[in-house]
C-alpha cells in the first residue's frame, strides 16, 4: 500500500481527502503544522507528500526546501488558485507538480496515480539502461544521472523529463508529449509546470554542451536536447 502524507493546516480538508484516497488503495496520514511536516516527512518513509503553502510553525516552501535537503519523495505542492507566483516558486524549488485549491477529488487522484506510476511501470531490461548522451549519464535501476562523472540530483519529475529529452537527443520533444507522459495530463496555455522543470534541469546540468545549447527551445512547439558533438547554431 503506498503511503501519502498530507501537510495541511486546514483538517477538515485533511480529512474528506483522506475518505477519498483510502478505498483507492492509499494510506493516508496528515499533520498540520509546517515545522512537524517536516519531522514527519524525513522521519518516516512516505510515497508521495501533499503540501500546503500556507502553514502554521513553516511555511510551504521552507518545508519543501527542508525536505529536499535530503530527500527525493515527490512533493505534489497544494496552492491558492491563479496564484502563479506560488505554483513557480514551488516548482523551482523541488515540487513535482503543484494542484489549485478548490480541487476536485477526483483531479487529486489522477495527479498522484501520474506521479506515483512514473518509475513503476518499467520491466527489468529498461532498468538495467543506461543512456548517455555527450557529457551525461543517466542510469534507469539507480535513478542517478551523471554530468562529467559527478552526480546530479534531480527530482523524480526532472528525472523523467531528461529522460525523454536524452531519448530524443537532436529531435524536438514537445511540450504536449512531456506534459502527458510525466505530468499525466494535457497542458492547458497557462500551465508553465514543464518550462519551469526544464529551466531547472538547465541550471542543474549547465546551460551549454561545449558551443552547443544543452536544451534549446523551440518557440510555442517544445525542447531539443543537443546531440553530442553539435555546434551552436547547428
Amino acid at each position: 500500500m503506498e503511503r501519502i502524507l498530507i501537510i495541511d493546516d486546514d483538517a477538515a480538508l485533511c480529512e474528506l481527502v483522506g475518505e477519498y484516497l483510502q478505498p483507492l488503495g492509499f494510506a493516508v496520514e496528515a499533520v498540520h503544522r509546517g515545522d512537524t511536516g517536516v519531522e514527519r516527512a524525513l522521519r518516516s518513509e512516505h510515497d508521495l507528500i501533499l503540501l500546503d503553502v500556507m502553514l502554521p510553525g513553516q511555511n510551504g516552501f521552507e518545508v519543501l526546501r527542508q525536505i529536499r535537503e535530503s530527500s527525493k519523495v515527490p512533493v505534489l505542492m497544494l496552492t491558492a488558485r491563479g496564484d502563479d507566483v506560488d505554483r513557480i516558486v514551488g516548482l523551482e524549488i523541488g515540487a513535482d507538480d503543484y494542484l489549485p485549491k478548490p480541487f476536485n477529488p477526483r483531479e487529486l487522484a489522477a495527479r498522484v496515480r501520474a506521479i506515483l506510476r512514473r518509475s513503476s511501470s518499467r520491466d527489468d531490461a529498461e532498468l538495467a539502461t543506461t543512456l548517455v548522451v555527450g557529457d551525461v549519464e543517466m542510469e534507469l535501476g539507480t535513478r542517478l544521472v551523471r554530468r562529467s562523472g559527478k552526480i546530479v540530483e534531480l527530482t523524480a519529475v526532472e528525472f523523467e523529463v531528461l529522460e525523454r529529452l536524452l531519448r530524443a537527443a537532436g529531435r524536438i520533444t514537445t511540450r504536449e508529449e512531456l506534459s502527458r507522459e510525466v505530468l499525466g495530463r494535457s497542458p492547458s496555455p497557462f500551465d508553465r509546470s514543464i518550462d519551469m522543470h526544464i529551466s531547472n534541469l538547465r541550471k542543474k546540468l549547465g546551460h551549454q554542451i561545449g558551443a552547443a545549447e544543452r536544451i534549446k527551445t523551440v518557440r510555442g512547439v517544445g525542447y531539443i536536447y543537443a546531440q553530442p558533438g553539435a555546434t551552436k547554431g547547428a
